[in-house]
């Protein structure tokens, strides 16, 4: 039949060089050729999770954390008087704390839709400080904006009498809850 003589050269050189692509192709190509197309895939995939519509889970979770921030902010201004101070009041009664002056609200310290409220507040070092870290976390009484203790020296029935005064100044939406 056939023998290797019989056979053209250029027959076995084409035939030789199909079957060394064909191993080519089985050892190094095929690998190479699905990694490229794993990276894409990959690559598709990273550019879809990238996106902000696609995670609506990050959107919600983003908005709480912004919603709550915000509730720190707002207060019922036509209520501060009663409701609010009372709430700030009973956190101070916690601590052995008085709140000794609410001044009427401040045009200069209205700004936008914030509005900013002064109260002041008596008592030892130590209560005024837990009152401050009470004022700062609780909700709906405003943000916290400054704190001043000063030491005021009052002269009553010629007895001297140190008195550490609290001020305060409270951050508040002023639109309506």
């Amino acid at each position: 039949m056939f023998s290797v003589g019989n056979i053209k050269r250029e027959y076995l050189l084409v035939a030789a060089t199909v079957i060394i692509l064909i191993i080519c192709y089985q050892l190094a190509l095929k690998r190479t050729i699905e990694a490229w197309q794993i990276n894409r895939q990959l690559k598709a995939q990273m550019a879809q999770s990238s996106d902000l519509s696609v995670q609506p889970d990050y959107i919600e979770r983003k908005t709480a954390n912004l919603n709550h921030i915000l509730d720190l902010y707002k207060v019922d201004t036509l209520n501060f008087r009663n409701e609010t101070l009372s709430k700030i009041s009973s956190i101070a009664e916690e601590e052995n704390v008085k709140l000794s002056e609410v001044p009427n609200q401040n045009t200069t310290y209205h700004i936008k839709e914030f509005s900013i409220q002064e109260l002041s507040f008596e008592g030892d070092y130590s209560s005024l400080v837990k009152t401050i870290n009470n004022l700062q976390h609780a909700r709906g009484i405003g943000f916290l904006r400054s704190a001043v203790i000063k030491k005021i020296e009052a002269h009553a029935n010629n007895n001297p009498a140190d008195k550490l005064v609290f001020q305060v100044y409270l951050e508040m939406d002023g639109t309506q809850k």
